[in-house]
């Protein structure tokens, strides 16, 4: 499932066609990624409008429009996001979304339907952007903030604790593995029981994956370096690029989770 800095990539692919109108919008209405939306309203009242925002949050993305029109996107599992020039568009079954404009064709494509569109037409932006959990890479997220976020789960697997999207937005599965793997923290270790050391390491590290993720993989997709923890947890034998030593996987939250026994000691 994409995180922080995929979903940077995808909204990135929409953003150059800011400024445009939009001339028509093609929409599979029964389809479950339309799940909480009213598909007749978002036809009728998108073409028209002009396309004025592109903003990315966590693992959504949020798309402004004139007149109060807010397009909010989650790509679920297997969800993309296009851009094509009108002459070169041919639709693909699963385009679930396509919005045409002057000069471009913006499309949702989702071959597993676990993604989701959404659309607000009111004044101010919908609750379902503002209630995720804080910019990890702004002044918002502070030790301090880190620090209650562990408390109100103290009794839950740290890794557990990282997935949740109240507080840590955009983390994911292998976020939260390089996470705990930099900072050497077992992922079962209970959040309040971390030391006043592991929790300052938890800290830096969290906002270090996330700056190195959004730096190497938002602009165009490139793949972590061998440094990293991510290109030895897929693959059955991975070493840990630190100690050398064999990585075990193991189930938490019933989440597949990588680590490293050598580096990261539950004790």
């Amino acid at each position: 499932m994409p995180e922080l800095a995929e979903v940077e990539f995808y909204k990135r692919q929409w953003e150059p066609a800011l400024g445009q109108g939009v001339r028509e919008v093609m929409i599979h209405h029964e389809n479950r990624v339309f799940r909480d939306t009213d598909t007749r309203d978002l036809a009728d009242q998108l073409p028209g409008r002009e396309f004025r925002g592109a903003r990315a949050h966590g693992k959504q993305m949020l798309f402004t429009f004139e007149n109060d029109g807010w397009l909010g996107v989650h790509l679920g599992m297997a969800g993309k996001l296009f851009r094509h020039k009108p002459e070169a568009f041919v639709r693909h079954k699963h385009d679930h979304l396509v919005i045409v404009l002057e000069s471009d064709v913006l499309v949702f494509r989702d071959t597993r339907y676990f993604g989701k569109i959404l659309w607000h037409r009111r004044n101010g932006e919908p609750d379902w952007w503002t209630q995720s959990g804080p910019d990890l890479l702004s002044e918002e997220f502070t030790a301090a903030l880190l620090e209650k976020f562990l408390r109100q789960r103290k009794r839950s697997p740290i890794k557990n604790v990282l997935l949740d999207q109240r507080f840590f937005a955009g983390i994911g599965n292998w976020m939260a593995d390089e996470i705990l793997w930099r900072a050497e923290i077992h992922p079962m270790k209970l959040a309040g029981s971390l030391t006043s050391d592991e929790r300052a390491r938890l800290f830096t590290h969290t906002r270090e994956v996330c700056a190195d993720a959004m730096r190497v993989i938002a602009p165009d997709w490139s793949n972590p370096p061998s440094s990293w923890l991510f290109p030895h947890r897929w693959k059955d034998g991975g070493t840990c690029p630190r100690t050398g030593t064999p990585l075990h996987r193991i189930q938490v939250g019933g989440r597949t989770t990588c680590y490293s026994p050598e580096r990261q000691r539950m004790s």
